[in-house]
């Protein structure tokens, strides 16, 4: 059985925290809100307890996790900062955690092999959300936190969802209601560029943080349009599977309303950036169903907070196909866009056999 506890008064979340507290104890796992996305938690420190999240999930080993710290001190005591790029990193934990962003670091032997996919490097941040927050300071030991749903489905942004992708392959849930931002942390490697030794920050997986947030830190460029690994292949970086993010339902992203060739023997279901006639989607088609991201003008990080809700409404609409309208690709647009072409990535059959 999954129980899901709710964090509404001070009573329930002491309640919750101590349950919380005693199911990571015994090397299980938790579903915890962040202020990203729902995280299925687990002690990082313990193999065992590693080992629950990859089941929970059917996650592959290949592909590494996201290690919580309690604090912006404990750094040190799970990765080696290198001292060419220590003074930017120090900038970006003092200005930008807790928060969602997250840091590709070379890790110490406190972080088992498992969480890193066999790799030297750790992803590493903080998060903000008050009961994240509560468990894992209380817990004093880091937490590997990927998302809580099954591997390569949609993101979970309330317990909710989590409960829709988890009953029955986790013990609990903490309820604190929708994740603020509704998009994954922004995933960054720190280098130094070779000439003028001026910090670069090469972004990995767009998320939370934009470009725009980043620049006052270094340079900033994405990954030859943002990385994707083979399945069979151990990641660099946590969400960059080729296939990932991805409904049961097959999902297409048009570039143009005269893209849309609908079949007379398939229905339809539309995504829709602002749900203005005017963009010319709507006008194309009788579609099943219409879930609007950012009603009227369109706004970035209202879209973004609905994101994950709208995929995973659509993939409950009984349609065969679900199309998507262009997203602006800047600010958290490119986010989105990221998470879309993986999403469209998975081919029907494949998708089918996810579920």
């Amino acid at each position: 059985m999954t129980e899901i506890l709710s964090t509404d008064t001070p009573e329930n979340l002491r309640h919750a925290v101590e349950r919380a507290l005693a199911t990571l104890a015994a090397d299980d796992v938790v579903a915890l809100p962040t202020e990203t996305v729902y995280g299925l938690a687990a002690n990082a420190t313990s193999e065992k307890a590693l080992k629950r999240i990859f089941e929970a999930k059917a996650r592959p080993v290949t592909d590494p996790l996201i290690i919580h710290l309690p604090t912006r001190e404990s750094l040190s005591d799970y990765v080696d900062v290198p001292e060419e790029i220590s003074e930017t990193i120090d900038l970006l934990t003092r200005r930008l955690w807790p928060g969602p962003l997250t840091l590709i670091l070379p890790k110490r032997s406190a972080i088992p092999d498992l969480a890193t996919a066999g790799s030297p490097n750790v992803a590493v941040r903080m998060s903000s959300n008050r009961v994240f927050r509560q468990v894992i300071k209380t817990f004093g030991k880091p937490l590997a936190a990927p998302s809580a749903n099954r591997f390569g489905r949609v993101s979970t942004t309330s317990a909710t969802a989590v409960m829709e992708e988890l009953a029955g392959y986790i013990p609990l849930i903490l309820d604190d209601g929708g994740s603020h931002f509704g998009m994954e942390s922004t995933i960054v490697r720190v280098t130094n560029e070779r000439k003028t030794g001026k910090p670069e920050l090469r972004v990995l997986r767009p998320g939370a943080l934009t470009k725009e947030d980043l620049r006052p830190f270094g340079r900033v460029y994405f990954d030859h349009g943002f990385q994707k690994t083979k399945s069979n292949e151990a990641a660099e970086s946590p969400g960059t599977l080729e296939s990932h993010y991805a409904p049961a339902t097959p999902l297409r992203v048009l570039d143009k309303p005269e893209d849309f060739h609908p079949s007379d023997d398939k229905t339809y279901a539309l995504i829709s950036y602002r749900g203005q006639e005017t963009d010319g989607f709507l006008p194309l088609h009788e579609w099943q169903n219409v879930i609007v991201l950012s009603p009227g003008s369109g706004k970035l990080p209202e879209a973004a907070v609905r994101f994950y809700f709208a995929l995973r409404q659509a993939d409950t609409c009984s349609v065969d196909e679900i199309i998507v309208e262009p997203i602006p690709d800047r600010g958290l647009g490119k986010a989105m866009n990221d998470r879309l072409r993986r999403a469209a990535t998975q081919p029907p059959s494949e998708k089918a056999k996810a579920t």
